[in-house]
């Protein structure tokens, strides 16, 4: 349960931070960025799986096989951003590509924290 409150938090500050860099997020405040990274957790949690299946199987299981499942699970995430985007009011990601991008940042800063603090 720690460990999921953690995540939250640097995903909160990710999200925050990204949103001041990148023009095509947009991002009302702390509250927010604290709501929405728990809609994409608790997605994440529900949907993750299910994307990334689906996806392995629409590609035939090519990026699996070539050891590059990481790219179904970035597209899985970035597609529960948009999901995310629809859920919240004060979040908004101008394009997929844009939830592309926070959804790889996301991802490195979540393999970066779970190296250094669990």
């Amino acid at each position: 349960m720690l460990q999921w409150l953690i995540h939250i938090l640097i995903d909160a500050l990710v999200l925050l931070l990204v949103a001041n860099f990148m023009p095509r997020v947009e991002l009302k405040g702390f509250k927010t960025a604290i709501i929405v990274a728990l809609i994409i957790g608790v997605l994440s949690f529900f949907l993750s799986w299910l994307l990334t299946a689906i996806l392995n199987i629409a590609t035939l299981g090519i990026f699996y096989f070539l050891g590059l499942g990481f790219i179904t699970r970035v597209i899985a995430y970035a597609i529960i951003i948009e999901l995310a985007d629809k859920f919240s009011k004060d979040f908004k990601t101008r394009g997929f590509s844009a939830s592309l991008w926070l959804a790889v940042i996301l991802s490195v800063v979540g393999v970066i924290v779970d190296a250094i603090i669990f």
